[in-house]
């Protein structure tokens, strides 16, 4: 990391290839042409590996699942370390027989694992039945130290919510990070689909400046099918974008593949905070009905 704290940040929007194969060939195209571009941190889309299985609830999804560590960790670790990059990676962990995470997990650029991040919030909703799959997590919100900075990298539906973002920018991270898959159903019309995009780029460029801290979301892009028929299937909207300390877009992609790279300051923060305290000012006393479900 350079001592003015700028870290060359690379956002991977892509669309499944077809099969794991080719999906991890396509991956590896775009980290290294990231890495050529001079990128110190490559940050993948949700569930990179795959189609976006929780479309349905199908039993042999399942096999879909990896140890961590395992075959993805081991494969992009060994990348991460050949290129000298950061890696933010999203897989479908098999924790035990029966237990399994929707799973962020970070390469640091000697190919190791530096830490990981278990999807705490999960949707259970038409087309989104994750929580048919997934375990809600259990590592808390602490930032993954790398050689790059202190990464608060949660999974997309966390996005939604401003507590997460506070516990973990309370604990030291220096950027927030959002691997996503998030998308429209194609059926909506256009009002309804600017509406739904506009609120998820706006309650994330909040979380920075209610913070004072960058955010960067990557989410994947083209439309996935439902195999079960029911639906209409799943338009990813891509969109993926970096925002700094006070909400400034950095960085936007459209709908389609793009590999964006976008300069990150880290010490912005320094001086944001300094001119807008909120986190001096916070009255924690007064913030005990949180805890409570509903007033």
């Amino acid at each position: 990391m350079a001592e003015t704290g700028i870290v060359k940040t690379a956002l991977v929007q892509q669309v499944f290839a077809g099969t794991p194969q080719r999906q991890r060939d396509k991956t590896s195209e775009n980290i290294r042409a990231c890495a050529e571009e001079g990128a110190e941190l490559v940050i993948l889309p949700e569930l990179q590996n795959t189609a976006y299985f929780c479309q349905t609830e199908r039993e042999d999804h399942f096999q879909l699942a990896e140890t961590i560590p395992g075959p993805s960790t081991k494969y992009f670790g060994s990348l991460a370390r050949k290129l000298g990059v950061v890696l933010v990676l999203s897989l479908f962990e098999k924790r035990a027989r029966g237990m399994y995470h929707n799973t962020a997990v970070v390469m640091d650029k000697d190919g190791e694992i530096a830490g990981l991040y278990r999807k705490m919030h999960l949707p259970d909703d038409p087309g989104y039945y994750e929580k048919y799959y997934f375990t809600p997590g259990d590592t808390g919100y602490q930032p993954v130290k790398t050689s790059i900075g202190r990464l608060g990298v949660m999974v997309c539906w966390d996005q939604w919510y401003p507590e997460a973002a506070r516990l973990m920018t309370l604990a030291g991270a220096d950027m927030l990070v959002y691997p996503s898959a998030i998308g429209w159903d194609p059926r909506a019309d256009a009002k309804k689909k600017r509406e739904e995009l506009e609120a998820w780029i706006t309650v994330q460029r909040g979380h920075a400046i209610a913070n004072g801290i960058p955010v960067v979301a990557v989410n994947r892009a083209g439309h996935e099918k439902d195999l079960s028929g029911q639906t209409a299937g799943i338009a990813f909207w891509g969109n993926s974008f970096a925002c700094g300390p006070m909400g400034e877009v950095l960085c936007r992609a459209g709908e389609g593949e793009e590999n964006i790279i976008v300069e990150i300051d880290k010490n912005k923060a320094d001086k944001i905070r300094l001119e807008w305290p909120f986190l001096r000012d916070r009255r924690v006393d007064s913030y005990r009905d949180l805890i409570k479900i509903f007033l």
